[in-house]
Formats: C-alpha cells, structure tokens, sequence
C-alpha cells in the first residue's frame, strides 16, 4: 500500500476511496468515547422502546458528526448549512441527554469538537464555551455526579479549541500553497519580461537597420545596381549577426542547470503532496555538458514520480563515487510507489539514456524495495573530469 495512496496533505481533500477512508478512520477514531452511552444502552437500563429510540438518536448523532467533519474539512461547505448541522447536533445532544441521564453527556464534547473544526475562530471562541456551559447546565439539572460532569468540561474546552487550532493551520497552510503558486506565477511572468526586454535589446538596432538598408537598396537596384548590391550584402551580414545573438541570448533560456532543477523538483513535488528529499546544492565543478544532461534526466524522473509512481515519498541524492573506470558523479532518485509495471522501457528512459550516452554516462533501474517490488530508483551517473567530486 502505497503512502501517497493512504496520506491526505494537509488542506487537500482526498482523491481516491483509499484517502476517504483513511481520513474517515482518523476522524472516527474519538468516537471510542462513545462508549458510555453505548453501554448505558446495551445494560438495559431502559425500556425497550426507549432502548430504540436511544439507539436511533445515538446513530444520527454520529453520522451527523462524521458528514459534518469529514464533509468541511474536505470541502468548505455552505455557512448556513454549517450553523445547521451544528444546531441539529446541539438540539440533539440537549434532547438525549435530558432523556437519558449522565451517560450522554458526552455528546456535548463531540459538539464542541465541530463547532471549532467548522466555524471560523471569532465565532468558536465563544460558542465552545457556551457548549460546555449547557452541558454544565444539564448536568447540575439532574442527579448526576458531579465528578463526571467536571471530567467533561476539560475535553470539552481543550477539545473545540484543538480543533479550532488544527483548523486555522489548514487554511494558513492553504493560503500558503496558493501564495508558493503565486510567486511562482510571478518569477516565470517577470522571467518572460526579461527575455522579451533582451530580444528587443538585441533586435530593435539591426531589424531597424535592416528596415532601412532594404528600403535602399530598392530605391538604388535600378540605377545602381552595384550599390544596392552592396547593401544586400550588408543587410545579410547585419541579420547574421542577430541570428548569432538571438541563439547566445535564448541558449542560456533554454540550458537546464542541475541547481535550478533541484529547486524545481522540491517545487513539483511538493505540488504533487510527495514528501520530497532533495540536496540544497550540487556540484559547482560539473562539466557543462555534462550538468545538462543530468539536469534533463533529473527532470524526466521527477515528472515520471509525479505522474506514474503513486509515490508518497521521493529522495534525490548525489554523490561521487570512485569505479573502475573514474570518477563519477552518481544521482539517484528513489520512490516509494507501486513501481515498474513491466520490463520495457518507456520513452522517457530511452530518452534519459540516449542523452546520458553523449557524455559517456550511464543509467540502471531498480525496486527501491527488492524484496517486495515495490518503488522505483532511477540511477544515473557521469563521468567527472580529474580532480572533480572531491567533496565525497
């Protein structure tokens, strides 16, 4: 079972049946304090009828709990049918325990309980404490143990305002992912605005003089032909040379380095709510050729992570090593997901490996678990230049 499969990120809902469950099974788990009035039914200390309906209020109080936990903290829903279920759930709770005595007022804990996981804090802060005083209410009403209503008051107060903590760290850490979305968005448009400041740079003179050049040649082809002659030859020599600018400007656009693909895939990944190890820095020594191409392959196995594996966890390393033939510089990218569904290689291994053979390097894939077949490492190494990876 894969942990990318079984894991929500935090603000995410769940998008397989497998999330559900398992975000159904965490929120239901604080049901087990359930037991007093469940007990209170099973020891038939009612009658049967009033065993019935217990039963019935019991279960819709439940569900009505799981449906508004699970449902809100999934997806944000509408704020008059918050209040609604929460109003449903408090009459509910005033009803059974009123009928049923001290038992079931522990229904007023798991009403603090939504009330912070659902309501905005300046609403919570207040309406827990007033849960807990009608649950206090209640109990002084009746013959109850004084003990038990004071043992309540506590998981009702900490419980609502853990909720309301946990909740104000999901959006925190929602607006968070939208504003990592947004600065990205920036730097890519300011990016484009600085290629386009570049190509304007190098253009604007020689197009203008191009512009010019052929205005007059054809004025001077048909008197002069020697002459216009002459400044079509400049004109091609003028356009040449942007030719050759407009490549050095775009070369170092399009060039990949392995830093800025390292950044790159902590960035997908984490979009992708995969737990990411990656190393802050490479190798400054790299060759040139050499550093682009595991850049590209770098950036071939995150996608191939991102996409294909199901992976909930993905390491990158890199590292020198000494073999028979050299140094190299080795980087592995190892996941956790479902791994290799055959024995072929698809297009992006072929490709990885087909730019890896232009610097003499080399890539092997493997189970990141041999024993279970499970995940998927990607290996790839180059060869260093004498007197490079000496870090190791």
């Amino acid at each position: 079972m894969n942990e990318d499969e079984t894991s929500v990120g935090i603000g995410r809902p769940p998008t397989n049946t497998k999330q559900a469950g398992t975000k159904l099974l965490w929120i239901g788990i604080w049901l087990a304090f359930m037991s007093a009035p469940v007990k209170d039914l099973a020891d038939g200390n009612h009658t049967p009828w009033a065993t019935a309906l217990g039963t019935l209020g019991l279960l819709v109080f439940v569900g009505s709990y799981l449906v508004l936990v699970f449902r809100h903290t999934s997806k944000a829903l509408d704020p008059f049918r918050v209040r609604a279920a929460l109003a449903f759930l408090g009459a509910l709770a005033v009803l059974l325990s009123l009928t049923f005595g001290t038992p079931w007022l522990v229904l007023f804990v798991y009403v603090s309980v939504s009330v912070g996981a659902t309501l905005p804090m300046r609403t919570a802060r207040w309406l827990i404490p007033v849960v807990t005083l009608v649950l206090v209410a209640i109990g002084l009403t009746g013959d109850h143990p004084r003990e038990i209503i004071t043992a309540l008051v506590f998981p009702a107060l900490l419980g609502g305002f853990a909720m309301s903590g946990v909740r104000q760290m999901i959006r925190t850490t929602i607006q968070l992912r939208e504003a990592r979305a947004t600065v990205a968005q920036l730097a890519a448009n300011e990016e484009r605005l600085r290629l386009a400041r570049d190509l304007h740079d190098l253009l604007g003179h020689s197009l203008s003089l191009i512009t010019l050049k052929s205005e007059l040649a054809g004025r001077m082809l048909p008197a002069n032909p020697e002459q216009a002659a002459a400044q079509v030859a400049d004109i091609e020599q003028v356009s040449r040379q942007a030719l050759v600018d407009v490549r050095s400007a775009v070369t170092g656009y399009r060039r990949p380095t392995l830093p800025g693909e390292l950044a790159g895939a902590r960035t997908a990944l984490a979009a992708a709510g995969i737990t990411a190890d990656i190393p802050a820095e490479a190798p400054e020594e790299l060759p040139e050729k050499a550093e682009e191409v595991l850049a590209w392959a770098l950036r071939e196995a995150v996608t191939n992570v991102v996409r294909h594996s199901g992976a909930g966890r993905c390491t990158v390393t890199l590292a020198p090593r000494q073999t028979l033939d050299g140094r190299v510089l080795e980087l592995t990218v190892a996941d956790n997901g479902r791994g290799a569904s055959g024995t072929t290689r698809g297009n992006g291994l072929t490709g990885m490996a087909e730019r890896l053979a232009t610097v003499d390097g080399t890539l092997t894939t493997r189970a990141t678990d041999s024993r279970s077949g499970k995940g998927f490492t990607t290996v790839l190494s180059v060869p260093l230049e004498s007197g490079l990876g000496s870090g190791e």
